[in-house]
């Protein structure tokens, strides 16, 4: 089985000059925790990710105004990615080896086309494979000195 045939296809994607408050909107009506950060809409080329987690660590966390931010303030990258053919095996490898719960989905120009979370996985693998990948991406890390740093771990 391949990456597309569980991916979120076409996740809601912002830019690094996009507000914090319309890119925790578009969390909010999407249902999510994450969005692609694009060079720009209209090709959807990924240059990392902002998480809830990134917002609230990396603003608040810091005594910073999140009213006053926008995503390059507190995105996380480089980008980690697979491509849409990727076998779910090899996705399931690079999310546990990065400990990320969610993970951008490129096409061959390297667009982004969709975005696979843990809840893809557990919808649509075996208990067996959702649990491993759930362990592994749960597994603590050597130090708590990861918050704020790049990609992002959470």
């Amino acid at each position: 089985m391949q990456v597309r045939e569980i991916m979120t296809a076409h996740p809601a994607c912002c830019t690094p000059e996009s507000s914090l408050t319309e890119t925790v909107r578009l969390m909010i009506d999407h249902d999510c925790g994450e969005i692609p950060v694009v060079q720009n809409l209209e090709d959807c080329m990924p240059l990392g990710v902002i998480t809830d987690r990134d917002i609230v660590c990396r603003t608040i966390g810091k005594g910073l105004n999140p009213l006053e931010m926008n995503v390059a303030d507190c995105m996380s990258y480089p980008l980690v990615s697979v491509k849409e053919d990727t076998s779910l095996d090899e996705c399931y490898k690079v999310l546990e080896e990065n400990q990320i719960r969610r993970m951008p989905i490129v096409d061959a120009r390297g667009s982004c086309v969709g975005i696979v979370s843990l809840a893809d996985i557990a919808r649509n693998a075996s208990r067996a494979d959702s649990g491993e990948v759930l362990q592994e991406v749960s597994a603590p890390t050597t130090s708590a000195s990861n918050i704020g740093s790049s990609p992002s771990a959470y």
